[in-house]
């Protein structure tokens, strides 16, 4: 089930990296792209590869409404990827610029992130048609408060299955200061159901114990986590006051070669002091997570028959069923369907 999924929205890179005019290269299912902004601030993706003789695009640099290639200073425009300029013309020398392209796949700037719509197939999209991307609730226009992103060395199922799995952080999320005892697990009862083209963990209130810096948030705080296709992951905490969300978004870029991306939103105006710390220890949460599914690839290199068990595994049950009904779904031409049933989960952690 390592098929990526088409017709859907993939997190690129934070708003930020495209400052000043820079040219940023990246791999995402496949396809070089290279992202940027034109003269009137307007995100724009184009394929990384010139027509021409092939180098890639990102070593040349944006001019005005378009992009010029470092070799011989073809333009191709930031909007739709249509040749605007090749230099080397001569005017008594005809040439259909408008036929010479490089796809130029719809991009949408939101919440801080730009985000790339993948296609199924190359025919011609109606970007003003397309749904908005993904969104953190309860945020509106901010920005991250934090902003990572990490490779992992392994396909994308493997990394979506890790980042879903309930109960290993008892294992693998341990430090000085953080569950130094793995030993110690306790019952978790959680109730799920279907919502999109993925499942929810219906929304709990949080309980007094260790929950001390939530009550920063308000009374009643509480937490909800969905999950939905191609690879989204949105927690989002909130009190009667102010609300915290953490949104991972899983990104393929080659066969054995994932990225993880974590945005982390809050609504307290006072808590800016906390970025640096807060940016460090989700590097080292996620950082964990990628390490232990590296370790995984030295025994998956063999394929061996993997056993998945309830309820601890339901939700990669439920993942791999999602994929599978979301590729048939479209083979067959008709709407989706969620195989997803509402259940109750228990299982120690």
């Amino acid at each position: 089930m390592t098929a990526w999924l088409r017709d859907c929205w993939y997190l690129a890179l934070p708003s930020r990296d495209l400052r000043g005019g820079r040219l940023v290269p990246k791999v995402m299912l496949g396809e070089p792209l290279v992202f940027g902004r034109d003269a009137s601030g307007r995100v724009f993706a184009l394929r990384n590869i010139c027509p021409h003789r092939g180098i890639p695009l990102h070593h040349g640099w944006i001019d005005g409404d378009g992009v010029r290639c470092c070799y011989h200073g073809w333009k191709f425009a930031a909007a739709d990827g249509r040749c605007l300029d090749i230099p080397s013309l001569v005017p008594e020398q005809k040439l259909h610029l408008e036929r010479i392209r490089v796809a130029a796949p719809p991009v949408r700037e939101a919440q801080g992130n730009v985000w790339v719509w993948f296609a199924r197939d190359s025919a011609e999209i109606d970007a003003a048609a397309l749904p908005p991307p993904p969104l953190a609730p309860d945020i509106g226009d901010r920005a991250p408060a934090v902003a990572i992103a990490m490779d992992f060395a392994c396909n994308v199922d493997d990394a979506a299955l890790g980042l879903m799995d309930p109960t290993h952080a008892a294992f693998v999320h341990t430090s000085w200061w953080w569950r130094k005892n793995p030993k110690k697990v306790r019952l978790k009862e959680k109730s799920y159901i279907p919502y999109g083209a993925g499942f929810r963990m219906e929304r709990i209130v949080l309980g007094e114990k260790g929950s001390k810096p939530y009550r920063l948030l308000g009374r009643g705080t509480s937490s909800e986590i969905t999950f939905e296709l191609p690879g989204l992951r949105i927690e989002h905490v909130k009190g009667d006051r102010h609300s915290v969300v953490a949104l991972t978004a899983i990104t393929p870029c080659e066969a054995n070669r994932t990225e993880v991306h974590q945005r982390i939103y809050w609504t307290l105006p006072a808590l800016g002091w906390a970025r640096p710390l807060v940016r460090h220890l989700a590097r080292v949460f996620l950082g964990q997570d990628r390490d232990v599914v590296v370790k995984q690839q030295e025994g998956l290199a063999y394929k061996p028959n993997l056993m998945l068990v309830d309820d601890a595994d339901t939700q990669a049950k439920w993942y791999h069923r999602l994929k599978q009904e979301y590729l048939k779904a479209q083979e067959e031409g008709r709407p989706f369907r969620n195989p997803v049933e509402a259940r109750l989960l228990r299982y120690q952690s």
